[in-house]
């Protein structure tokens, strides 16, 4: 099973759980601190991804660094752990946000660059998005330096991949074909 795909999962039931008990706008605001603490840090990336690392000392830090979270979102770095899947916090809260976000009626788009959009890009974007979609849609925006040029455009289920290094990528696997 995908990375993702477990994410996802891992982020269906929390929000499942976090609008049967009214408290999906707290954990929301929890899995936005998660993936800025995860974000900022570099120290605390390298331990969640550590395999040399146990569990029971990666949920001990993830408990100090989250002392004032929501019950939930502690439940949620436990079942990660019980599971050895606690390298999927980050994806998990991303996931996570995005089901809110959707459940809000918002559409994100998250367009991954070489390098930051300026405004005007950003502007550009979204009114394609608008005329594609027929909604209003907010823009989020991730640097990757790998993919070298071009853009990865994310909405919901689709994606459109004009990155350079996607069409290198594709360009392999047509030459490994002939």
């Amino acid at each position: 099973m995908s990375e993702t795909l477990a994410a996802y999962r891992y982020a269906k039931a929390v929000m499942d759980l976090a609008v049967e008990s009214k408290q999906a706008d707290a954990l929301e605001k929890d899995m936005r601190q998660v993936r800025e603490a995860i974000a900022e840090s570099e120290d605390l990336r390298d331990l969640l991804g550590n395999p040399v690392v146990n569990t029971a000392e990666k949920l001990k830090a993830l408990k100090a660094v989250f002392a004032g979270a929501k019950p939930m979102t502690q439940k949620l770095f436990d079942v990660l752990g019980e599971n050895k899947r606690i390298g999927l916090l980050d994806t998990v809260a991303h996931q996570f946000i995005l089901l809110y976000e959707k459940m809000q009626g918002q559409d994100v788009a998250l367009v991954t660059t070489a390098v930051p959009l300026s405004a005007a890009q950003e502007k550009s974007i979204l009114s394609q998005l608008k005329k594609i979609t027929g909604k209003e849609t907010s823009l989020k925006n991730e640097v990757d330096p790998e993919l070298i040029g071009g853009f990865v455009l994310r909405v919901g289920d689709l994606e459109y991949n004009a990155s350079v290094a996607g069409k290198l990528d594709h360009l392999k696997r047509e030459l490994i074909k002939r």
